[in-house]
């Protein structure tokens, strides 16, 4: 069965815009009674002729939940769907956002007072691309409260710690496998990249008879989405953009490449500077060194000069007392003996 393509944006916009297919879906994927939707402004998506906004598509949902007590609770619900890895900080501040907006809130009536309350936020992010270390498809990140003294978990909620803090939910979507063990995976399946059709990768080739029954209205979505001549023309503005976006992250990184080749040779030659300051520098103290040996030699020599000097000094010395001697000996006529 032939469906469009979720990955591009505007067929996800074209099937989220479908409020029951929207519920149907967050309800899935959040493991949660999602009864009622509001759908928020969507200020932050990318538009035709501004590229640069494209490697990220964004939804916003106001959502009532129907709590397993019967009690219902109002949450913000903010899907994310990116192209590039790179898109990291574009999370963190669409997600700054998020927190920041005065208008993601809940206002109550309390003692004839309004009361206002900041929504909690369920982040869920579609990625284009694998991270590098988790393999499932599909990893949840849900928080819980421990005792920190105790270390036993804490199971009562505060609102001011639900305010400042959200569970997620990453969606791998090259990592969606055809051998699908829960009911996820097989909604999930329409955004699996392996059924594109080989003459035209704007169409999925699914197997409908692995989809239950209860998510045929998101594949009767797609479908319709696959006759829309302007969705299929949006698809081409996409890959053109994309293409462009491509070349440009390719010129970006040759060019960040050519920098660090260029430090690096830097780097290089400045340790070679280094070093050769190094090696001169030994071969003067070595130099030094040896006019220090030279002089000490210097030194002993004359050492030894005088010292011989004063042995001939002495030694003459001792001739002209013998010469006297015998002299004298002669004078009283004593002849000395030999």
């Amino acid at each position: 069965m032939f469906i469009a393509n979720p990955i591009y944006d505007v067929v996800f916009k074209y099937l989220m815009e479908d409020k029951d297919v929207a519920i149907l879906i967050l309800s899935e994927i959040l493991q949660q009674n999602v009864v009622d939707l509001e759908f928020k402004p969507q200020e932050a998506i990318g538009k035709v002729g501004e590229p640069h906004l494209f490697t990220i598509y964004r939804m916003d949902f106001s959502a009532k939940i129907q709590l397993p007590n019967q009690q219902f609770k109002q949450v913000l619900i903010e899907i994310q769907k990116a192209k590039f890895h790179t898109d990291i900080l574009r999370f963190r501040n669409y997600l700054g956002m998020q927190y920041s907006n005065k208008e993601n809130a809940v206002v109550e009536q309390s003692e004839g007072k309004e009361i206002k309350h900041a929504l909690p936020i369920h982040s869920i992010y579609f990625l284009g691309h694998r991270l590098d270390h988790i393999q499932t498809p599909i990893v949840q990140v849900k928080r819980a409260y421990w005792d920190g003294i105790t270390g036993e978990p804490i199971l009562q909620r505060e609102e001011f710690i639900e305010s400042l803090t959200h569970d997620s939910i990453v969606i791998q979507i090259p990592q969606l496998r055809k051998e699908m063990r829960t009911d996820l995976e097989r909604l999930l399946s329409v955004f699996d990249q392996s059924y594109v059709v080989s003459h035209d990768k704007h169409i999925l080739d699914i197997d409908d008879e692995k989809i239950p029954d209860k998510f045929r209205k998101v594949v009767r979505r797609l479908i319709q989405a696959n006759s829309e001549e302007q969705v299929r023309q949006n698809m081409n503005l996409e890959d053109e953009y994309l293409e462009d976006l491509q070349a440009q992250e390719r010129q970006v990184l040759k060019a960040k490449e050519e920098t660090a080749q260029a430090k690096r040779q830097t780097e290089q030659e400045r340790q070679r500077a280094e070093q050769a300051d190094q090696r001169a520098e030994e071969e003067k103290q070595r130099a030094e060194q040896e006019k220090q040996r030279a002089e000490q030699e210097k030194q002993r020599a004359e050492q030894a000069d005088q010292r011989a000097e004063q042995a001939d000094q002495r030694a003459e010395q001792e001739r002209l007392r013998a010469e006297e001697f015998r002299e004298l000996l002669k004078k009283h006529g004593i002849k000395p003996k030999e």
